[in-house]
């Protein structure tokens, strides 16, 4: 029944998006701050977590972690059900070229936007506060947006650079993740071992950050005429999520501003903040991601049939 396996997808979705979270975010709380701390306040990615751990302890690293363990139901499974419902949509055959992967996955991060934004809004807000006594909770900081900011410019802020980044994103991830795993089916047959499914997932993250870090070209003013720079709409959307007040204009000027921000502050490279603890998180936390999604998927649908 077509009903029972969408509930599969959503469930799998569920497991797959805890086991990310449970896994990845002390490394995710370094890399928002490497992003949004004023400069000069850390040396390094190395310098967060040591002073990260040295000032708040151990468990700051999961400082944040409520609003994902809390959305990320609800946004893995909207993203796990888009993807396999945009293949449905792309190929009526079950075996997809990995070109028509590449667009299954970017309407799929399209559609998973809406949720990842504010999800991602409130972790951002958690993650830059730094042990002070006036930290505010969680539930203080989604009352302080609502009453502040209303639903568009409080709760969904930075959802533009949200859209922009989830779709050449999740485009890299299932692609990578699809080619990784039918390398594996060549070999293994169709029952790849759970070891094959964690490299398949870890792979997949990796495309994911080296997709939407280097995100294209964006035309911006600079003193000598037009130049184009490489940029990271990761950088710019943790910033903008965490201003005291909400960006003016269209999205396409204010991420511009915010670059010129950015490159006036840090240079070039300010732009690829957190690139490294990226990279370093997405190994376990893509590989868990998978593997959780694809052996509850698997039992989930002996067990129903669907």
């Amino acid at each position: 029944m077509p009903y029972l396996s969408t509930v599969n997808d959503l469930v799998a979705g569920s497991v797959g998006g805890a086991a990310q979270v449970l896994v990845g975010q002390p490394l995710d709380t370094i890399k928002t701050r490497a992003q949004i701390a004023p400069k000069g306040m850390f040396k390094g990615p190395m310098d967060v977590l040591a002073q990260t751990v040295r000032k708040e302890g151990f468990f700051a690293l999961y400082k944040g972690m409520a609003s994902p363990l809390l959305g990320i139901a609800g946004v893995n499974s909207l993203l796990f059900a888009s993807y396999v419902y945009s293949k449905r949509i792309v190929s009526p055959f079950p075996q997809l070229s990995l070109k028509e992967i590449a667009i299954a996955g970017a309407m799929a991060g399209a559609a998973n936007a809406i949720l990842a934004s504010p999800v991602e809004m409130f972790k951002v807000r958690m993650q830059g506060q730094y042990g002070a006594a006036t930290d505010k909770k969680l539930r203080d900081v989604a009352k302080e947006m609502w009453r502040d900011w209303g639903f568009r410019n409080g709760v969904m802020r930075g959802y533009w650079v949200t859209f922009a980044r989830e779709i050449p994103a999740y485009a890299g991830f299932y692609t990578a993740f699809e080619f990784s795993k039918r390398k594996f089916q060549s070999n293994y047959g169709d029952k790849v071992p759970v070891w094959a499914l964690l490299a398949s997932g870890s792979t997949g993250g990796i495309a994911y950050w080296l997709s939407c870090y280097p995100l294209g070209k964006l035309r911006s003013v600079a003193d000598k005429g037009l130049t184009y720079i490489n940029f990271s709409v990761d950088v710019i959307k943790s910033r903008i999520q965490l201003r005291q007040t909400p960006p003016t204009g269209k999205p396409w000027k204010y991420m511009t501003n915010e670059i010129r921000m950015v490159i006036a502050e840090s240079g070039i490279t300010g732009l690829f903040r957190g690139l490294s603890p990226s990279l370093l998180r997405t190994i376990p936390a893509g590989a868990s991601t998978f593997a959780a999604f694809e052996l509850t998927r698997e039992f989930l649908t002996e067990s129903t049939g669907a």
